[in-house]
């Protein structure tokens, strides 16, 4: 289908959509619960499918900021004229006939939506990360709360049985103490390419940027390398690792922030339009065990495809403790001794319930029945955010540097020196083009806000970190300080 004919064929849809709604047909009169799908790339068209196949669930509406991608959706719902489709989701915020909003849009887009979904009495499943920022995460905590939401994290894996069995089976103690977590994600990304500034013609592109600066595009394509660009994406750490991490925070039970944390990264060997780091360290400063998040995009040498792997880990966490360790995630994992051998093993599930748990706790009206509430994506994203503000935070420094940094943390000091000669293999010379290296900061845990760097309570350097963590909101896209 060309463009020509796509924009046909939605304006005829969106027509015919438009006037049955206006016939006054009651949705969701059979007890069906009514959900809007807004963002429909690949993660947002299996959500799409995903609900569409739950039990007493109705997809009702369709949302995504470009025509076409709504055009090609909207082909599989032809023969169901039961639908409104829109390109502009505060038009699916403004329905009464829609009870819930599945979020699977850019980053920068979930808080705003999220936000004002609640405000209109809506529920709501968001992807990771939850937010864009790190002030963004407590007012949605904040906003379910008020206005009693249901607000679920599309960080699937705490429906994972496997994993949620492994997390028991090391809180029983049956390894010992928990010593440290370690969680990799070696993915391979390659340039996303540069190229003279451009936008889109087909699309509304000022509402495409929606809260974030209207800055014309330098890479090559719209769609996905949004996430390699700050004031749209997160970087890897939030893309992906975060998954790992978010199981990792379940193994060691912790329901909170860490006391501190600092990152150090860069980008390395693609010279693209990209801004985020492509090999990154994490360290999280959690008493009294420690997190490591660590971020791979490059190979395992310049010029293959392959990419490294540690105990049988390629993306995913290693989770020690004083008589064994837990590797593994995706497909759940084994538990190991200190010698390597298995002990016991958990077969993951991938997660596949999360969406019904949702459905279930929408439903019953419980939050706490969910198993990704919108708290406990905040914690996550709120990490992966505080592990991007340090880096952005940072200066080019040396490894002597970096070290006295991350200081008595042997896991990191290990990890970084592994790192080293990773990027020596991808032929990056760290005399020429150096690690940048952020500040230790220091979180006030009951306003999740910064109040130290590297230790001191120097006013200028707190205001500047916390002025990066709130972001900024262009208007008419704004999230109010009063909720």
């Amino acid at each position: 289908m060309n463009l020509s004919s796509r924009r046909s064929f939605l304006k005829r849809f969106l027509a015919t959509s438009m006037a049955f709604s206006a016939g006054g047909r009651i949705l969701g009169a059979n007890g069906d619960i009514r959900v809007a799908v807004v963002g429909l790339g690949n993660k947002g068209g299996g959500h799409v499918d995903s609900f569409r196949n739950a039990e007493g669930v109705r997809v009702v509406c369709l949302c995504d900021v470009d025509p076409n991608r709504l055009a090609e959706k909207l082909k599989s719902f032809e023969s169901n004229r039961n639908i409104f489709a829109t390109t502009d989701v505060r038009r699916v915020i403004d329905r009464k006939d829609i009870d819930a909003v599945i979020i699977a849009t850019c980053n920068h887009w979930h808080g705003p939506i999220t936000v004002w979904a609640c405000q209109a009495g809506k529920d709501v499943y968001v992807e990771k990360p939850v937010s864009h920022n790190l002030r963004e995460g407590s007012l949605m905590t904040e906003v379910a709360k008020k206005y009693n939401r249901i607000v679920q994290s599309g960080t699937q894996y705490r429906s994972d049985h496997g994993l949620r069995a492994a997390a028991e089976y090391i809180h029983q103690g049956n390894i010992g103490k928990m010593l440290w977590g370690h969680v990799l994600w070696y993915e391979r990304r390659g340039s996303i390419g540069k190229k003279p500034p451009w936008k889109p013609e087909w699309l509304d592109y000022d509402l495409y940027c929606g809260p974030a600066p209207v800055e014309l595009l330098t890479r090559n394509q719209l769609h996905y390398d949004w996430h390699w660009v700050w004031s749209t994406g997160d970087g890897d750490l939030a893309n992906s690792g975060i998954h790992a991490f978010d199981v990792c925070r379940m193994f060691a039970g912790y329901d909170h922030l860490p006391e501190r944390a600092m990152c150090t990264g860069g980008r390395f060997a693609v010279n693209d339009a990209g801004q985020t780091p492509n090999t990154q360290l994490t360290v999280l400063d959690y008493k009294p065990v420690p997190i490591i998040i660590e971020n791979r995009n490059l190979p395992t040498a310049k010029g293959r495809r392959a990419m490294d792997q540690l105990k049988g880990v390629r993306e995913g966490i290693i989770f020690q403790c004083e008589h064994g360790y837990f590797a593994g995630f995706r497909a759940g994992g084994w538990v190991y001794d200190n010698n390597g051998e298995k002990i016991k093993q958990f077969i993951g599930d991938g997660g596949r319930d999360h969406h019904i748990n949702f459905i279930q706790a929408v439903r019953n009206r419980k939050s706490d029945a969910l198993n990704a509430p919108i708290r406990q994506g905040h914690i996550s994203s709120a990490v992966c955010h505080l592990g991007n503000l340090s880096y952005r935070l940072g200066e080019s420094a040396n490894r002597r540097e970096i070290l006295d940094k991350i200081g008595d943390c042997e896991l990191a000091g290990e990890i970084f020196e592994r790192m080293e000669k990773h990027l020596a293999a991808n032929e990056v010379d760290l005399s020429r083009t150096p690690m940048k290296l952020g500040p230790w900061l220091t979180i006030d845990s009951g306003t999740d806000t910064i109040s130290h760097c590297d230790g001191r309570d120097d006013k200028a350097a707190v205001a500047a970190a916390n002025k990066l963590a709130g972001g900024s909101y262009r208007k008419p896209f704004v999230i109010r300080e009063s909720i």
